[in-house]
């Protein structure tokens, strides 16, 4: 694996401690961005990387540009591509193995402890077992057809899936880097305060269990990629 491609919907959503573990391992990530560039490179990537954003997955009809994003994601997989999604992009992925992606009852927006199935302890988001993780999302998904269920929250029964060794899908974000915090606060002033979110709490909690959790998703993205497995391979 020599590069990977990112599709970025949205400038300071970018993929945080995944880039640095790609760096490590000598894998150069492109980023394209959603509704601007041209996403087709994405179909044939050694590693596809699906990110955030503040929309929906299903708004085709006010983001026209997601129908051809779905369609490349679809083929990349289909090819056998390595491919992760966090939040949107778990949506994404859902939505192309054939799930159905909606509102979910609550918005989760904060540090939550994950509740991970025996095959989730087993896999490679198995490390993050012990230490809270940030949602930031208010849609959620149907676990797809012969995905492998790996965590949860109460609100959220689908919090992570692996669809075979190459297709990991984080509801999460165990991505993000405690330095680029504030730039998601500015970011998202809107639902932030549409949800009536303690800022300063936010900050405390994530100087509390940010670095920790951070550390984690290195290991945990380390060991994702020590079992994928190439198209071709």
């Amino acid at each position: 694996m020599k590069s990977a491609i990112a599709i970025r919907h949205i400038l300071f959503e970018d993929a945080g401690t995944l880039e640095g573990v790609l760096a490590e391992r000598g894998v150069e990530l492109t980023y394209l961005e959603a509704g601007v560039d041209d996403l087709s490179p994405a179909r044939d990537a050694d590693l596809l990387v699906v990110l955030g954003g503040p929309i929906g997955i299903y708004e085709v009809d006010r983001y026209p540009f997601l129908k051809e994003e779905l369609a490349i994601i679809e083929t990349a997989v289909k090819k056998g591509v390595p491919a992760v999604g966090i939040c949107l992009g778990a949506q994404a992925l859902a939505t192309v193995l054939g799930a159905r992606v909606y509102p979910n009852s609550v918005v989760e927006l904060g540090w939550d402890e994950l509740t991970f199935t025996d095959e989730g302890k087993a896999s490679p988001i198995g490390v993050l077992d012990g230490h809270r993780i940030l949602n930031w999302h208010g849609d959620t998904f149907d676990l797809p057809a012969g995905a492998t269920r790996l965590a949860s929250t109460d609100p959220t029964p689908n919090q992570a899936f692996m669809h075979g060794a190459n297709v990991l899908a984080l509801q999460f974000h165990a991505e993000l880097p405690v330095r680029d915090l504030e730039r998601w606060l500015i970011g998202h002033t809107g639902e932030l305060a549409k949800n009536n979110v303690d800022l300063a709490k936010m900050r405390a909690e994530t100087a509390r269990l940010g670095p920790p959790a951070n550390e984690a998703s290195k290991r945990m993205f380390h060991a994702w990629l020590d079992g994928v497995r190439q198209p071709n391979g």
